[in-house]
């Protein structure tokens, strides 16, 4: 059974949903998205650790090899979970499109 591919043209649509509400009900279309996105075929996997609950949050990629430790990045800490959730998506989004996007009301395509 293969993955569903992104489509940037057409799947575009559910940044901005995205962007208002990182966390919570989501559209079905929003949802495939994000099943999309969460599948890296390198096996790697780009996450969100919470350091301390309901207060900080910081980037870790998961190896291929789920025996090895995550790799986290010292910067940015989040404070804001939204914040961190949206960073997450911008990545994942990269990594499956190539296409940077911007999660500012608005503005959701950019070089």
């Amino acid at each position: 059974m293969g993955y569903y591919r992104i489509d940037p043209d057409s799947d575009r649509q559910f940044v901005e949903e995205f962007r208002r509400t990182p966390v919570g009900k989501h559209s079905p279309g929003l949802m495939r998205v994000l099943n999309a996105l969460r599948h890296d075929p390198s096996g790697k996997q780009i996450v969100l650790f919470c350091r301390k609950p309901f207060a900080e949050w910081q980037i870790a990629e998961m190896p291929a090899d789920r025996r090895q430790p995550l790799v986290f990045e010292e910067r940015p800490i989040f404070t804001d979970r939204d914040e961190a959730e949206r960073e997450v998506f911008r990545r994942r989004w990269h990594a499956a499109t190539g296409e940077r996007i911007n999660l500012s009301l608005g503005a959701t395509a950019g070089a």
